[in-house]
C-alpha cells in the first residue's frame, strides 16, 4: 500500500515552513536540514562528495510541509555517528521501502515494526554497527516515533517536539497543521508558544499569563523552554 497524501488539499503536504523555522521547530541546525532537503553537489574545493536528498519537499516553493517536518524529526532520531552515516541511512530507507513495497517509510507506522527491522538489517550491514550503537539508535528512533500522533491509517497528524530541559514524558507542545497554521502551540489550547513567550518578554507575571489562557504556569514555562532553547 502506498501513501495517498500527495494532494494539495491535504494540509499535511502543503508547503508551509521555511527551512530555518522548521529546523528550529524540531531542534536541529538549519544547515543540516537544508542538506537533507536539497542534497549536496560535488565540491572539488571542499572535497565533498555529492549526497542525495533525504526529504522530498513540495516542488518550486522553497518551503517544506508538515509531513516533511515529521520526516526531519524521524531522521534526527536516526542520525548515526559514523562518517557518511546519513548516506547509508538514505540507502537503508530506500531498501526498506522496496522490501515492504511502501513509499515514504519515515511517515509510516510500519517503522515501528517490520519497516524498522528491514531498515536496521541494511544499516547493520552497510555501517557495521556495533551492538551498542544498534541498540542506541533503535532506542532513539523509538523515542522519536513516540512523539507522533497518527490517524486511523497510521499516518502522522500531530508532532510533539521535545522540550529541552523538560521530562521526555511531557507532551506539552504540539505542531498540528490544522491548528494555528501549523505553528507550535500548547497542547489542547491552540495558543502559540510564540504568543506566550512574547508576553513573558514584556515582563508580565507568569501566573497572570497562565490565567488569561486557562493554562498552568508549568505549561507557560514549557513554551519558554521550547522557544528559547531551539
Amino acid at each position: 500500500m502506498t501513501i495517498e497524501h500527495t494532494k494539495t488539499d491535504d494540509k499535511r503536504d502543503v508547503a508551509a515552513y521555511t527551512l530555518s523555522a522548521a529546523a528550529r521547530y524540531v531542534g536541529m541546525p538549519s544547515a543540516t536540514l537544508r542538506q537533507w532537503v536539497v542534497g549536496r553537489s560535488y565540491s572539488r574545493r571542499r572535497r565533498t562528495a555529492p549526497t542525495k536528498r533525504l526529504i522530498q519537499a513540495p516542488a518550486g516553493s522553497g518551503l517544506i510541509s508538515f509531513n516533511n517536518l515529521v520526516e526531519a524529526h524521524v531522521l534526527r532520531g536516526l542520525r548515526p555517528r559514523e562518517t557518511g552515516g546519513m548516506a547509508a541511512v538514505g540507502n537503508a530507507i530506500a531498501h526498506a521501502e522496496t522490501v515492504l513495497g511502501v513509499e515514504r517509510l519515515l511517515l509510516r507506522d510500519e517503522l515501528r515494526t517490520s519497516g524498522q527491522d528491514a531498515l536496521f538489517a541494511h544499516l547493520d550491514e552497510s555501517l557495521g554497527l556495533s551492538r551498542s550503537a544498534h541498540m542506541a539508535m533503535r532506542r532513539t528512533l523509538a523515542a522519536a516515533l513516540d512523539r507522533i500522533d497518527r490517524d486511523e491509517d497510521g499516518l502522522p497528524v500531530r508532532l510533539h517536539p521535545l522540550v529541552p530541559g523538560r521530562s521526555p514524558a511531557r507532551k506539552t507542545i504540539v505542531i498540528d497543521p490544522a491548528i494555528s497554521y501549523g505553528r507550535p502551540t500548547v497542547t489542547g489550547s491552540g495558543i502559540t508558544t510564540e504568543t506566550l513567550v512574547h508576553r513573558v518578554d514584556l515582563d508580565e507575571d507568569l501566573e497572570a499569563i497562565a490565567d488569561d489562557y486557562r493554562l498552568d504556569v508549568a505549561q507557560v514555562m514549557d513554551a519558554v523552554m521550547y522557544e528559547r532553547a531551539v
